[in-house]
């Protein structure tokens, strides 16, 4: 079974740390007038089960915190991946 695997929880750890310093870096480049990381990847990294480290990323830098888009998709896509991970957990 996938999710009681040692590596399915190591992709969530790096899937997460993954998003929030691809968060982070995005807000050392906004501060320094740099090249941006695009919307598509911020909501992608966190479309690939990396809603917490995008919403840590989101609070810890205040990044993105103005756009509605980003405070409404970031944690539905948090809360959709715990509701679906608790399904996977509970009946498989």
């Amino acid at each position: 079974m996938f999710a009681s695997s040692y590596s399915f929880y190591m992709f969530l750890f790096w899937i997460n740390v993954l998003a929030l310093a691809v968060y982070a870096y995005d807000k050392h480049c906004a501060a320094y007038g740099k090249w941006r990381v695009p919307e598509f990847v911020l909501f992608a990294v966190s479309a690939a089960l990396g809603g917490f480290g995008a919403l840590c990323g989101m609070i810890l830098f205040n990044h993105k915190t103005a756009k509605k888009s980003f405070v409404m998709g970031v944690p539905l896509v948090l809360l959709l991946q715990i509701l679906g991970m608790a399904f996977y957990f509970t009946h498989y």
